[in-house]
């Protein structure tokens, strides 16, 4: 049995909870894309795989075409809303979350860092000044969908602060992430391009701080900074990041306000004599009132949040998967491991990224700077430092960046696989161990 908590405080951890079991889930179906893409690409009907994601599509508006395979219209083009979500939880926890308290951020920061300069130094140390020395930033990323799913099917006993955690590390592992992308991964850069995305930005802003709410209005507009960045030379992906910051985070009237309206409102719904709102004048005007107050106390930032996750989490990111994870595992496998590229990226996610975010989070804590909560140990974040090393989405995603079109792409990709596979079981092998005790320990407490 596991503890019960408190009313107040179960209230406040449930809509983690809730996030932590879609992610769970997220994880599940996105092995199982992999899984079909491996399946396909090593069967007899592996050409169709293939001639299936180099499809060319075309979208023409009067003289103006833009012609991309299907697989860049995924990675170009839906990956996007990956990353406007993740913008969205980025700038959600920096205003309101883990993030929010430079007390609290600390130690996921931390954590962050070590993950992140750990592997790609160990991923240099096989490749400095070689042909796969442009692959370096692979093995910077976590996938928080994988290690969520991981941590989660741990067991019951997950200390909520464990989640909150590793979330945190990968909402820093993200914003790392863009930064690599857009710095070094960015080619050709065109300043026509850019400065018409700075207008694009400059407007978006001014329609923040003029109090404009409609998603559809930001949407407008994000395809037109999209469009810009597509051409610039910068990854296309970092249009989401930035529009996602131009979101407006605060409510239109304040919960006080609020609450005044609403009541007044149900009253007025409650007088009414009609049986039903249809042949009722004044419950109909009621109705509409409290609709209009909780579009204005809404905030479009969590709005926008939670309609386009379950979107992220069960269309794009498993298609994303099924696109890139098929590589054909065939001819000499071992010797494909021993390519320097496969050792940089093995070694810095099985190897750097625990050793990273372990002695990054130790010297922090040790030195004063961050604080780790009581309800976790050292070895609950060590073995969460494993999980870490799942890097999947968004390493495919860099490796993708990095040796599109060259013989590289599939080493990396079976590397990838191999690595976040033993990340995966050797995290849940080690919580596995570590949280039974932890969780009677804590039950012995709370009675």
């Amino acid at each position: 049995m596991t503890p019960r908590l408190p009313a107040p405080i179960a209230a406040a951890v449930r809509p983690f909870q809730q996030f932590a079991k879609l992610q769970a889930s997220q994880g599940i179906l996105l092995l199982f894309s992999t899984a079909v893409a491996l399946i396909w690409a090593n069967s007899p009907w592996s050409h169709s795989y293939d001639a299936l994601w180099h499809t060319e599509i075309a979208v023409a508006v009067g003289t103006h075409v833009l012609e991309k395979t299907l697989l860049h219209w995924i990675n170009d083009g839906l990956m996007v809303v990956f990353f406007f979500v993740v913008g969205l939880e980025i700038k959600r926890e920096i205003l309101a979350g883990e993030l929010a308290s430079p007390r609290r951020a600390a130690l996921p920061i931390a954590a962050a860092l070590g993950g992140m300069i750990a592997p790609a130094l160990i991923y240099l140390a096989f490749n400095y000044g070689g042909e796969g020395a442009r692959g370096w930033g692979i093995a910077m990323a976590t996938d928080i969908a994988f290690a969520l799913g991981v941590l989660t099917l741990a067991g019951p006993r997950i200390p909520v602060a464990l989640k909150v955690f590793l979330v945190a590390v990968a909402i820093v592992d993200d914003i790392g992430a863009v930064l690599v992308i857009a710095l070094f991964y960015s080619e050709g850069v065109s300043l026509t391009a850019l400065a018409g995305a700075a207008g694009v930005l400059v407007l978006l802003a001014l329609m923040n701080r003029a109090g404009v709410r409609r998603p559809l209005a930001y949407g407008a507009l994000g395809v037109a900074l999209w469009l810009c960045f597509l051409v610039s030379g910068i990854h296309a992906t970092v249009a989401g990041v930035l529009l996602a910051m131009t979101v407006p985070a605060r409510s239109d009237i304040s919960t006080e306000r609020f609450t005044h309206k609403v009541r007044e409102l149900l009253t007025v719904f409650d007088r009414g004599n009609g049986a039903t709102v249809l042949g009722d004048e004044r419950r109909q005007t009621a109705a509409l009132g409290i609709e209009h107050a909780v579009e204005r106390v809404g905030v479009p930032l969590i709005r926008l949040e939670h309609t386009l996750q379950p979107w992220v989490a069960f269309f794009i990111m498993p298609l994303f998967a099924l696109a890139n994870a098929g590589v054909a595992l065939g001819g000499d496998l071992a010797s494909q491991l021993r390519h320097p590229v496969s050792l940089g990226i093995i070694f810095g996610l099985v190897a750097g990224k625990q050793l990273g975010i372990m002695s990054f989070s130790l010297t922090a804590v040790k030195s004063g700077y961050a604080h780790k909560p009581a309800s976790i140990g050292w070895g609950q974040i060590y073995g969460t430092g494993w999980l870490g090393g799942i890097g999947f989405t968004m390493a495919l995603f860099i490796a993708s960046l990095a040796f599109e079109g060259t013989e590289l792409m599939a080493t990396a990709k079976t590397a990838i696989l191999v690595a976040s596979a033993v990340s995966g079981v050797a995290g849940w092998t080690i919580l596995r161990l570590l949280l039974p005790a932890v969780g009677r320990r804590q039950i012995r407490r709370s009675s």
